[in-house]
C-alpha cells in the first residue's frame, strides 16, 4: 500500500532566459487527495510539473516532498529517494520510443517501486495496446494510452499527469478518468491532474490551483471555489443595483434581461433580497469559473 506525499513550494521561481515561467509561489498540496492544476497556455503548470518531479532545478525558493517513508521533507532535485516514489507523465509518455511496449513496461517495473504488473496488464488489454508494437509506430492517442498505463500502474505516492491524456479519443479519456477513480479508492496517494479540459475533469477534483503567467491566482478547495461565484439574472436594472457590491466578472444583456457572473459569497439574507426583488440566483461551473479568473475570451 503507498503513502501520499505533501507537497510544498516556497517563494518558487523559475525563469527561461530571464523571463518568470513560475514567479514566488507558494502552496501546498495536501495528500491523498486528486488536484488539478490549471491555467492557460504559457501559464507555468508544465514547468511546475516538472520542477515538483525533480525534473528542473528551482532558480529561487525550494519544493518539498514529505510523507510516507521519506521522513523529513527533501527537495527532489538529483535525489533519488523522492523521484523513485514521484511519476510524472507528460503527454509523450516519457517512455523511450525506439523499443516495443513491452520492454517499455519492464522498464517501468524496474524503476518504480509500487509498480503494480497485474493493473498494468489489464489496463493494456482496456486499451487495447499492442505489446510487441514498437512505441514509436503507435497512433498518438496509443501514445498517450500507454503514458497513462505507467503512471496508473507506478502507483507512485505521487503521481502527476501534464495534459498527458490530450491525444486520446473520448471514449478512451473517460476510461482513463474510471479507471484513476477506482484505483485512486483503492490506493489512495497524492494526484496532480494538469489539464485544459476542465469540464471533463471538473467531478474528479477536490482541489484547484490556477495559474498566470507563473503566479497563483487561486488555490482552494473545489467546493468552495464554486461557491465563489453566481450567476444573478433578472431586469437590469435590479441585476446592477443588486451586484452594486459584488467583483463583476462577466455581463450579457438581452433586452431589458441581464446576466451577470459575480465573484463572492451570497449569503441566506442576500438570497432572500434577490428574490424578493424577482431575481434568479444560478451556480456558475469551474470551468466557468477558470475562464472568468485567467481573462480568457
Amino acid at each position: 500500500m503507498t503513502t501520499a506525499l505533501t507537497v510544498r513550494t516556497e517563494n518558487l521561481s523559475v525563469r527561461f532566459a530571464g523571463v518568470p515561467a513560475l514567479d514566488r509561489l507558494d502552496l501546498r498540496l495536501a495528500p491523498g487527495k486528486i488536484h488539478g492544476l490549471l491555467g492557460r497556455n504559457g501559464s507555468g503548470k508544465s514547468t511546475l510539473a516538472a520542477t515538483l518531479a525533480g525534473f528542473r532545478r528551482p532558480d529561487e525558493g525550494r519544493v518539498l516532498i514529505e510523507g510516507g517513508d521519506l521522513g523529513p521533507a527533501q527537495e527532489p532535485y538529483e535525489n533519488a529517494v523522492v523521484t523513485s516514489r514521484v511519476c510524472l507523465i507528460r503527454e509523450s509518455g516519457d517512455v523511450p520510443d525506439s523499443v516495443p511496449v513491452r520492454y517499455a513496461l519492464r522498464l517501468a517495473a524496474a524503476l518504480r517501486p509500487y509498480w503494480d504488473a497485474d493493473l498494468a496488464a489489464e489496463l493494456v488489454e482496456r486499451f487495447e495496446i499492442p505489446q510487441n508494437k514498437k512505441i514509436q509506430k503507435l497512433s498518438r492517442g496509443k501514445k498517450s494510452a500507454l503514458g497513462v498505463i505507467v503512471g496508473l500502474a507506478s502507483r507512485a505516492p505521487l503521481t502527476i499527469f501534464d495534459e498527458s491524456y490530450l491525444g486520446m479519443d473520448v471514449p478512451s479519456r473517460h476510461l482513463f478518468y474510471d479507471v484513476l477513480l477506482a484505483d485512486y479508492a483503492e490506493v489512495p496517494r497524492t494526484i496532480v491532474l494538469s489539464t485544459h479540459l476542465v469540464s471533463e475533469v471538473s467531478t474528479m477534483l477536490e482541489e484547484v490551483v490556477i495559474l498566470d503567467k507563473g503566479r497563483l491566482v487561486t488555490q482552494s478547495a473545489v467546493d468552495a471555489l464554486r461557491g465563489r461565484g453566481a450567476s444573478i439574472v433578472g431586469p437590469a436594472a435590479a441585476v446592477d443595483q443588486f451586484t452594486a457590491g459584488f467583483t463583476v466578472l462577466a455581463e450579457e444583456r438581452l433586452g431589458g434581461t441581464k446576466s451577470t457572473t459575480v465573484l463572492g459569497d451570497l449569503d441566506p439574507v442576500l438570497l432572500a433580497q434577490a428574490a424578493s426583488a424577482g431575481l434568479e440566483v444560478g451556480p456558475v461551473g469551474l470551468q466557468d469559473l477558470f475562464v472568468h479568473l485567467t481573462g480568457v475570451k
